[in-house]
């Protein structure tokens, strides 16, 4: 695009660089190539699966084929028409709903405790010693407690998932509090802010990255620990079907209920880690 401009009396034709587009196919490319490289090593694993079970019917670790077809049954039933077909959403509705209750229940009481602990001395040395005496304790040394305290069903459940998602929680959102600059709070005092406004018009905006983070890490551990929860006399959930087919020698149905935990697992940190980006826009580590 050329323009007129006149220096000193004369005219002067001047270009115009167009305006830069957005280049589609470059950023289709690159999603492709990450989507390829992604693939690479699940492929590979897939290969040297078959190649190491396939022609061994006697084998304890079944082929990817025989697997995905008990997935099917799992889903939809009409495979081998046992007590296990067709019954793969009750078990993960019912997962569900424990994961993410003990991840709500886990959030709820650690983001605001973190706060109070990463923020007041007097807090901090009154909670802080018995927390961090008690967090090294596995879940699974809780359970028969755990069984004891709330009895057999999914309660005892609901307390261990809410056991593996506190502490990450916890800790990361002391840690954001304890790393937010001082200088922060001066200058909200210098405007006006001070006492607690500062929770939420400073803390809780400066820690939202750490916070964010220990979200992503409780929800992980509570998926981790959801097969431990529910060996506490559940009839429904992931865990309940493994630890059945595990009775059984089914080996494909334990494969199958570790593969639909995986994928859960990875949906929910999607769905958190999306959640992040779009409350930490105007964070330059979170874009």
């Amino acid at each position: 695009m050329s323009t007129g401009i006149e220096v000193g009396g004369l005219p002067v034709s001047a270009t115009v660089p167009p305006a830069p587009r957005t280049d589609r196919t470059g950023v289709a490319l690159a999603r492709l190539s990450r989507l390829v490289l992604a693939c690479i090593v699940p492929a590979v694993l897939l290969t040297v699966w078959q190649l190491t079970t396939a022609g061994r019917p006697y084998s304890l670790i079944p082929p990817p084929a025989d697997v995905w077809a008990e997935m099917r049954d799992l889903a939809v039933g009409g495979i081998n028409d046992d007590a296990f077909s067709g019954t793969l959403w009750t078990h993960l509705a019912a997962s569900l709903g424990r994961v993410y209750g003990g991840f709500a229940l886990a959030a709820a009481a650690a983001l605001p405790l973190g706060l109070l602990i990463g923020r007041i001395p007097l807090i901090r040395a009154l909670l802080d010693p018995v927390l961090q005496v008690l967090r090294p304790v596995p879940v699974t040394a809780w359970l028969p407690l755990a069984m004891i305290l709330f009895g057999l069903g999914p309660r005892s459940a609901f307390f261990l998932v809410f056991l593996g998602a506190f502490y990450p929680i916890l800790v990361n959102t002391v840690f954001g509090v304890r790393a937010v600059e001082p200088r922060l709070f001066e200058a909200a005092a210098m405007l006006g802010c001070t006492g607690p406004a500062q929770f939420l018009r400073v803390v809780l905006p400066a820690s939202l990255p750490s916070i964010f983070t220990g979200l992503r890490l409780g929800l992980g551990f509570a998926w981790v620990v959801i097969v431990v929860g529910e060996m506490t006399g559940v009839q429904t959930g992931l865990g309940a079907i493994i630890m059945e087919a595990r009775q059984l020698s089914r080996t494909e149905i334990v494969i199958c209920g570790m593969a639909v935990i995986g994928v859960a697992g990875f949906v929910s940190d999607w769905l958190v880690m999306l959640l992040g980006r779009r409350l930490l826009a105007w964070s330059p580590t979170h874009g």
